[in-house]
C-alpha cells in the first residue's frame, strides 16, 4: 500500500530516516518494519513557536516494496539539419531554458553571449573582488549562466501560473541538482554548484546540434519589411535565423539603448532600489529559531519582510543566509552590490536587499530621457555609491542603527564584502524618499524581530539591479514584439520575471510559442 502522510517533527527526528520510519509506522498502526521506505513530498520548517518544528509530507509504502522518486524524463532531439533555427540573444536562465524546450521540439537553437563560459568567468569575478577592477563584459551579470550563476541560485517563486514548475526543477535535477530541490519550500541549489550544472546544459546543447557563441555582444538588429533579418556582433559578424529570443537580462542597459535609438518601443515600469544589510548569522539564528544555539539539524535561519511606509512598500529581497555581499557592478565607476550563498550556507553572516519600489512620479528629473528614465536614475545612484566609497569598488557603509539615525558610524563591523566598506553617510549616497522609507521600514521590522535592529549589523548601497526598469513589450497570446513579427522579448529583462524560475518558465513559454508558428509555416 501506497499513502501520503503528514507528519509533524523535532528538527532530530526529520534528519533520521529510522525516526521518521518509526513515525509513519506510528500514525499508520503498522510495525516499523512494514515501512519498506518513503519519499519525501514536501518538506518546510515552522519556527513560529520556542519549539522549532519540521513538517513534511512523505509517501509512504507500506507491505509492499520501496520504488524511488520518478524523475521526468526527457527528450532533447538532434537538430543539426532541423528546419528551423532560433537565435537567443543571452544564455541567462530565460535562454538556456528556452534552447533546451527548442531541442525537445526539433528546433536548432544559436545562443550568443556577450560574456564568457563559467569558468574563464570565475577568473573576471575574482579580479573585480581582489584588485576592483570590473570587467564590462564579463561579471556577476554577464556571462554563461546569467545573473543567476553567481547570485546564489535561489528556485523559490510566487509565479506559479506563469509556467510548470515541477518541469524546471526536475530539469535542474537533470543537469545535476540535488533532488532536495523537488520537495524543499525554498529550494536552494547555491553558487558553488551551479556552475557545473549549466556547464551541463551547455554541453547537452552542443551534442544535441545547437550552437553557443561566447564573446558574441549584439550590437545591432537588421529590420526588413517589420521581420529581424539579422543581428551583429561586436566582433562584426552577423548571425540569422527565423526567429530571435531576447534574453539579455535586467543589466543589458546597451541594448536598451539601442532599441530606443532604432525606434522600437519599449516602456518604462516601476523596479526598486535600496541598499543591502548584513548581520552576524548567529543573531538571525537565535531570533528565528528562539535559541541561543541553533539545533544543528537546522538550517542557517532566514527572514522575509514587508513593511508599509507613509503607503509605500519597504521590503527585504534575495535573502541570503550563510551568505557573502558581492560587487555586481557592469561599468567601472558604477557600484552595485548584490547577496550570494553557497549551497551549504556556511559563511558567518546572514544578507539580505532591503529596497523599495520606485515609481516613474518618483524620478521625474529624469523623465526627459522617456523610457529609459529609471534606468538611468538607476545608474545615478551607483555612481554616487562608487564616489562614496573612494573607488575600487569599496561600498560605502554604516551600521544599522546608525543608518536610522543619520549619525556617521566611528567605526564598522567585520563584513564578508571582499572590496571593502568604506564609513559614509548614506544619506550622501541614496534619494531623501527612498532613505526615508527604508529608515522608517528597519525601524518597523525591528519592533518584530528581536535583536534585528543592532549597530552589529551593517547597511551598504547600492542594491540596485532588483528588477529591469524598462519592459520591452510583447503580444499576450503570440509574445511577439508589437513592431517586430519575429522578436520576442523574455525574461527579466524585458520585463516578463523576477528570478531563476519565472525567468525559466518564460523561456519555454516563448520556445513553445514559436515552436507553434513554426508548425504553420
Amino acid at each position: 500500500m501506497q499513502k501520503i502522510i503528514q507528519l509533524k517533527l523535532l528538527p532530530s527526528e526529520a534528519a533520521s530516516e529510522k525516526l521518521i520510519k518509526d513515525h509513519i509506522a506510528g500514525a499508520e498502526a503498522v510495525r516499523p518494519a512494514a515501512i519498506s521506505g518513503f519519499t519525501i513530498l514536501k518538506q518546510s520548517i515552522d519556527a513560529r513557536s520556542r519549539q522549532v518544528w519540521v513538517n513534511l509530507s512523505v509517501k509512504a509504502f507500506i507491505n509492499e516494496p520501496f520504488q524511488q522518486r520518478e524523475l521526468m524524463q526527457f527528450h532533447f532531439r538532434e537538430v543539426r539539419n532541423a528546419l528551423h533555427a532560433v537565435i537567443i540573444i543571452g544564455a541567462g536562465p530565460g535562454g538556456l531554458f528556452a534552447a533546451l524546450q527548442l531541442l525537445e521540439k526539433g528546433i536548432r537553437p544559436i545562443i550568443l553571449e556577450r560574456g564568457k563560459d563559467v569558468k574563464a568567468r570565475r577568473r573576471d569575478l575574482a579580479i573585480l573582488n581582489r584588485e576592483g577592477e570590473v570587467n564590462p563584459e564579463s561579471n556577476y551579470y554577464f556571462g554563461e549562466g546569467g545573473a543567476g550563476t553567481y547570485s546564489d541560485g535561489k528556485l523559490y517563486t510566487r509565479s506559479t501560473k506563469r509556467g510548470d514548475i515541477t518541469r524546471i526543477l526536475n530539469l535542474f535535477v537533470h543537469f545535476g541538482a540535488d533532488e532536495k530541490i523537488l520537495y524543499e519550500a525554498h529550494p536552494h541549489i547555491g553558487t558553488n554548484k551551479l556552475p557545473q550544472i549549466i556547464t551541463a546544459m551547455r554541453k547537452k546543447i552542443l551534442d544535441c546540434g545547437g550552437e553557443f557563441h561566447f564573446e558574441k555582444k549584439v550590437t545591432d538588429i537588421i529590420i526588413t519589411d517589420g521581420k529581424i533579418k539579422r543581428v551583429k556582433t561586436a566582433d562584426g559578424n552577423g548571425f540569422e535565423a527565423d526567429a530571435f529570443i531576447l534574453a539579455t537580462g535586467h543589466s543589458a542597459r546597451d541594448i536598451f539603448e539601442m532599441l530606443y535609438q532604432k525606434k522600437i518601443l519599449i516602456e518604462a515600469k516601476s523596479f526598486a532600489l535600496g541598499v543591502r544589510v548584513e548581520h552576524p548569522q548567529v543573531l538571525i539564528d537565535s531570533s528565528q529559531y528562539h535559541s541561543s544555539i541553533r539545533d544543528k539539524h537546522l538550517p542557517p535561519a532566514s527572514y522575509s519582510w514587508v513593511q508599509q511606509v507613509d503607503g509605500k512598500g519597504v521590503f527585504s529581497f534575495c535573502m541570503c543566509p550563510g551568505g557573502i555581499i558581492a560587487p555586481a557592478s557592469t561599468s567601472p565607476g558604477e557600484l552595485v552590490v548584490n547577496g550570494w550563498s553557497p549551497s551549504k550556507r556556511n559563511n558567518p553572516f546572514a544578507n539580505s536587499g532591503i529596497v523599495t519600489t520606485i515609481e516613474e512620479k518618483d524620478i521625474l528629473p529624469f523623465e526627459k530621457h522617456g523610457p529609459l528614465a529609471g534606468m538611468y536614475f538607476q545608474q545615478s545612484i551607483e555612481k554616487k555609491a562608487f564616489e562614496a566609497g573612494g573607488g575600487k569598488f569599496v561600498a560605502p557603509a554604516q551600521r544599522l542603527v546608525d543608518f536610522t539615525k543619520n549619525k556617521l558610524s566611528s567605526s564598522l563591523p567585520d563584513c564578508s564584502y571582499l572590496p571593502g566598506i568604506h564609513s559614509v553617510q548614506l544619506k550622501d549616497v541614496l534619494p531623501g524618499f527612498v532613505l526615508q522609507r527604508i529608515q522608517k521600514g528597519f525601524v518597523e521590522y525591528g519592533k518584530k524581530m528581536k535583536g534585528y535592529l543592532t549597530n552589529d549589523a551593517v547597511v551598504v548601497a547600492a542594491e540596485s539591479r532588483t528588477s529591469s526598469p524598462v519592459r520591452i513589450p510583447r503580444d499576450a497570446e503570440t509574445l511577439q514584439h508589437p513592431q517586430i513579427k519575429n522578436l520576442y522579448p523574455c525574461g527579466e529583462g524585458a520585463g516578463y520575471a523576477g528570478g531563476i524560475v519565472s525567468a525559466a518558465m518564460d523561456g519555454e513559454r516563448v520556445a513553445i510559442q514559436i515552436s507553434k508558428i513554426f508548425e504553420t509555416i
